[in-house]
């Protein structure tokens, strides 16, 4: 499963325990596209760089992206056709993005959730399956026309 993550400064220090936990799972290929440190940057910036290269990889291809709260770094990742970013707080919103929306981006706040539950979120969001049916139908009509 390839797997990009990608944060702003202050999404920093939990993409870094986000990484390392990646690193250590079965199967995982890990690419960070930054950023690197806690200097200032722009959250965009990152953001279109991680749905182009989801987009590019194609299906199976999975994101994390980090930000202070998660949702200006979604809302720029959305732009991209075929990217379906999704901002969760919880488990079972993890769930509910990957089976009846497709999610392929999750988004994480930093300053929203601590990082035990930051992992426990990202691992449902990583086991989880796309169930189609009547959801993939509902999933197309979310790309313009």
């Amino acid at each position: 499963m390839q797997v990009y993550v990608g944060s702003d400064h202050a999404g920093f220090p939990l993409k870094t325990i986000i990484v390392s936990w990646l690193k250590d799972q079965e199967g995982i290929q890990l690419e960070d596209v930054g950023t690197h440190s806690t200097e200032s940057c722009d959250y965009p910036t990152i953001a279109h760089d991680l749905a182009a290269r989801i987009v590019d990889c194609g299906d199976g291809a999975l994101g994390v992206l980090v930000c202070g709260t998660g949702l200006g770094i979604s809302m720029a990742a959305n732009r991209h056709p075929g990217i379906r970013a999704a901002v969760c707080t919880d488990s079972f919103s993890a769930r509910m993005a990957r089976a009846h929306n497709n999610a392929n981006v999750l988004c994480l706040g930093q300053r929203v959730v601590g990082s035990g539950l930051a992992l426990e979120i990202l691992n449902t969001f990583l086991s989880g399956t796309f169930e189609g049916g009547r959801h993939g139908r509902r999933v197309e009509l979310i790309e313009p026309v």
